[in-house]
């Protein structure tokens, strides 16, 4: 996809209808006035888009199944130079769209509203010979249909492996597991079909992906990976249901879920949040799964709650992990042991 964007760039900067990209005569870059509220819109978009984009399935996929830890260090870090390098040609061919005195091009009119979401397609398609048209828009579908069947297949083995196996057929053979894999992508496939068909916008569907993902998913991964000695899977499952329900309450006009909470510089005319929210939302569920996880630690170990009731066996016998030391003395001559219960 990137070397089909690359290809495309020279032949688009070389169209007729394509002006200056200097800052002082096309503001492709845009601004945000310093006293407006959107500041809030446009920090919460900014996290979203880093914080959110680590616990993805695909991601951890191809690190867990490097054979080393230091190759998934490596992968990751030159995933992340690669994401870099990858986005100045889609950079590049959105300046040039600014640029563009689209009147003069077989478009003939300016993209306007939702069609300012098409400038990639389009640049290739009005700005570009029909050789280098037909070289990008194919690279750049190639790698939709990449991704899309990766996350299909993603989805229909988390689905066999973490839920059917896990939950419903312990005892399930591999094959059987196989055979549940490929029902779950056509059923997957078919869901998501519908959903595309349904949904205007795919670029909409992606940012409510990451949006999701942001608030519920990080803090748990967060939690989980650098201080899984502090939580349990009680405080984990009321951060996910305060994380969302705190989310769901800020509200989200395109699929005309109302705003409940109308949080500081909120919109009451287009009903947009200007708030940070789905920041709220996270550290919310962030500090729900601290909390929680602390205080039905307390309240088991304490015997305050029977231990017959931990029904997620969160604090069972195996779990009361000390270090002590313990000396043979049928030998006096022994070292103190250190033994770990």
């Amino acid at each position: 996809m990137t070397v089909g964007q690359w290809l495309c760039v020279p032949f688009a900067l070389q169209h007729s209808a394509v002006g200056s990209l200097a800052l002082s005569e096309t503001d492709w870059l845009g601004h945000i006035p310093a006293d407006s509220p959107a500041w809030g819109l446009w920090f919460d978009y900014w996290l979203l888009l880093i914080c959110g984009g680590i616990p993805w399935q695909v991601y951890f996929q191809r690190v867990l199944s490097a054979s080393t830890p230091r190759s998934a260090q490596l992968l990751s870090y030159s995933a992340s130079i690669g994401c870099i390098l990858s986005a100045i040609p889609a950079c590049l061919i959105g300046a040039i769209a600014k640029a563009t005195d689209w009147t003069q091009t077989e478009y003939h009119h300016t993209p306007t509203g939702y069609e300012k979401k098409l400038v990639l397609p389009l640049v290739m398609q009005y700005l570009t010979p029909t050789w280098v048209a037909f070289i990008g828009l194919g690279a750049v579908s190639a790698a939709v249909m990449s991704s899309a069947d990766s996350s299909v297949l993603s989805a229909a083995s988390m689905f066999a492996m973490n839920i059917y196996k896990v939950v419903f057929r312990q005892k399930a053979s591999d094959r059987e597991v196989v055979w549940v894999m490929r029902v779950a992508i056509v059923a997957v496939a078919v869901m998501a079909s519908g959903i595309g068909i349904a949904i205007n916008s795919i670029y909409y569907l992606f940012k409510l992906c990451g949006d999701l993902v942001f608030v519920i998913l990080f803090p748990q991964l967060t939690m989980v990976v650098h201080f899984g000695k502090y939580i349990n899977t009680y405080g984990s499952f009321v951060g996910f249901c305060i994380g969302f329900t705190v989310r769901l309450l800020g509200g989200e006009p395109y699929i005309h879920v109302p705003a409940v909470i109308h949080y500081p510089f909120f919109d009451y005319e287009n009903g947009v949040q200007n708030f940070p929210f789905r920041t709220m939302a996270m550290l919310c569920s962030l500090f729900s799964i601290i909390v929680f996880s602390a205080l039905a630690k307390i309240l088991f170990q304490k015997g305050i709650i029977p231990s017959r009731y931990d029904v997620c066996e969160c604090f069972g016998p195996t779990d009361n992990h000390f270090v002590g030391h313990k000396r043979n003395y049928d030998d006096p001559d022994s070292e103190s042991l250190t033994f770990e219960r």
